[in-house]
């Protein structure tokens, strides 16, 4: 027998073992066999993925229709990679491959077939990349989600295509090893776990695990805050980074190899922060870009929370306090913006807050949608769309505008805000408050914003007030100082402004009624718009005080849970005021 022929024989036989060993994967962290001694490209394990998948999402793509981001590309035959895509964010999640998860959800011989030929597809035609699949996040992404789906496509392939799935995996690695890493946050971290996991699934990369592993560590300890938070205070960036996290410390275990400590410290600490972030109803405040988050995926993650806790009330390092009493949640944004690199999708919220009763929203910020982001992104931004006090129709953080700046810096980070925010917070005997201020609008117009929240012991109420005041020794620059209060309420609720247009009745989904009053002001309700709903932004109301801060420079305002008792509810305020519930 030739050396040729010997060759070929052994070529088929571990093909043979490889289809074998890849058709018992489970979704579990699976282990890969060393297929071909010698080599330094033979992957030995394929690591977990938590994300969602969706099976019916198989025969879409089959058919050639590509559903992301909100756009629909239609192949029509042509390979999908030739075809011009319709916004930036599709072309991301093309490009990342995370949708791969879809077809192995599916797990038919199929669906192995299509994802093997569009990996082909894509690894035989490296003429025609475009800009964007070289920018190091999305290439990130895809060294992720072609290890992790690796049982996917390997499974019915013989030698010859897993000799050139590896190549091109190598060379995607090889550049994430070289890149430079610009953009700082979510971006940078993502980079350095695929690298991580890189050199933990490829034999023979002993050499490559230290340095991989030191250049996490040291990234880890500098974005996740001592506190949990990630060090752009988006709350979004703890349920994605997570969702690669925690199957890295997988992949370690499954390697014996012990997963370096700040991987372990930095898990422990953001664990905590999610439960921080989440309403009764399992939704997160919407904060710095936050939208919805796969209800099924945050489910997973908090599967491995081992403490469980109840969420701490205080957040010093990234800025957030948190009001619990009874049923009633109050989530409030004490912190300045964060550092001008990781900015790019930070808002103007400073003492906005959220307030829910049970698994009902009540008042919320009005959030980013997870699909054209960049439509909504300027008004999303803005001190308006935050349920907070607006100064001058002006924001209390200012943005890098200059469009050709957006496209250097790929967002438009903030430029100038609030340096100095406050907050101090008590317990009183029936209740709690919380007094906090700002200095967003002290540099252009010479006045701070004082709010003082109050909720009582039992959730039934929370009382507020929200004030104007100059700068000791200071006063009040220019000739206008018209000021707007706002509440912006959830689609789910039903709201009615009382007679006397001083306050708003609120129906929540499961009947139960609060009321909003405010003290010595005009209380309008106004359309609104919520941008993080799950279908896409929804139509709703806000409230809206206005006044000029030279003649009346603070607003007293309370929001109350009406009593089941037509004597208590009398004894608060006149029943005449009341319009009748909504059917």
């Amino acid at each position: 027998m030739s050396v040729a022929q010997s060759r070929r024989i052994s070529t088929l036989i571990a093909g043979r073992f490889a289809r074998s060993l890849l058709a018992r994967a489970s979704g579990s962290t699976v282990a890969l066999s060393r297929l071909w001694p010698g080599r330094t490209d033979r992957l030995i394990i394929a690591p977990h993925d938590l994300r969602t998948a969706d099976a019916t999402r198989a025969a879409e793509i089959y058919a050639g229709r590509f559903v992301f981001a909100g756009k629909i590309v239609t192949c029509h035959g042509r390979s999908i990679f030739d075809l011009e895509p319709p916004s930036e964010d599709w072309e991301a999640a093309l490009l990342g491959f995370g949708w791969l998860r879809h077809l192995r959800a599916a797990d038919t011989a199929l669906t192995r077939a299509n994802a093997r030929s569009l990996v082909d597809d894509w690894i035989s035609n490296q003429a025609r990349k475009r800009p964007l699949e070289r920018r190091a996040d999305v290439r990130a992404r895809r060294v992720i989600s072609l290890l992790s789906q690796a049982p996917l496509v390997l499974g019915d392939t013989d030698g010859k295509f897993y000799r050139k799935y590896l190549r091109g995996l190598a060379r995607e690695i090889r550049y994430l090893r070289h890149a430079t890493l610009d953009n700082d946050g979510v971006p940078r971290l993502q980079v350095l776990i695929a690298l991580c996991y890189a050199s933990l699934c490829l034999a023979n990369q002993a050499r490559n695990i230290k340095s991989a592993t030191r250049r996490l560590s040291d990234e880890l300890q500098r974005q996740i805050l001592p506190d949990g938070g990630h060090i752009s205070r988006n709350p979004g960036a703890l349920v994605e980074l997570l969702s690669d996290l925690l199957p890295l410390r997988q992949t370690f275990a499954a390697r014996n190899i012990a997963p370096p400590p700040a991987l372990l410290n930095a898990i422990d600490r953001m664990m905590p922060m999610l439960r921080f972030f989440r309403h009764g109803d399992g939704s997160f405040a919407l904060f710095n870009g936050m939208s919805t988050a796969p209800s099924d995926l945050v489910a997973t993650l908090l599967a491995y929370d081992d403490t469980r806790g109840v969420p701490m009330a205080s957040m010093p390092h990234t800025g957030f306090q948190r009001l619990d009493a009874g049923n009633m949640t109050l989530i409030i944004d004490t912190g300045p913006p964060p550092p001008a690199s990781v900015s790019q999708d930070a808002h103007a919220g400073c003492l906005s807050f959220e307030l829910s009763s049970g698994v009902s929203r009540i008042v919320v910020n009005c959030g980013m949608p997870n699909t054209g982001r960049d439509n909504w992104r300027p008004f999303a931004r803005s001190t308006a769309a935050h349920s907070t006090l607006t100064y001058r129709d002006t924001s209390s953080c200012q943005f890098v505008e200059l469009s050709a700046m957006k496209r250097l810096l790929r967002g438009a980070p903030v430029t100038s805000g609030p340096s100095n925010v406050e907050s101090y917070r008590e317990a009183i005997p029936d209740g709690d408050v919380l007094t906090a201020s700002h200095d967003g609008y002290l540099s252009r117009f010479g006045v701070i914003h004082r709010r003082v929240l109050m909720i009582a012991q039992d959730g039934t109420r929370m009382e507020g007030e929200d004030s104007l005041s100059p700068a000791p020794g200071g006063r009040i620059k220019g000739s206008e100082a018209d000021f707007a209060l706002r509440f912006h309420l959830h689609p789910s609720v039903k709201a009615s402004r009382l007679s006397d247009a001083r306050g708003v009745m609120l129906v929540l989904p499961n009947r139960d009624v609060w009321t909003f009053e405010a003290m010595d002001d005009k209380v309008d309700l106004e359309d609104s718009v919520f941008l993080a709903g799950n279908d896409g932004p929804r139509r709703t109301s806000q409230i809206v005080i206005r006044q000029d801060a030279r003649q009346a420079a603070s607003i007293r305002w309370s929001f109350v849970r009406s009593s089941t008792s037509a004597t208590a509810t009398n004894a608060r305020r006149n029943a005449r005021r009341e319009p009748e519930l909504p059917l």
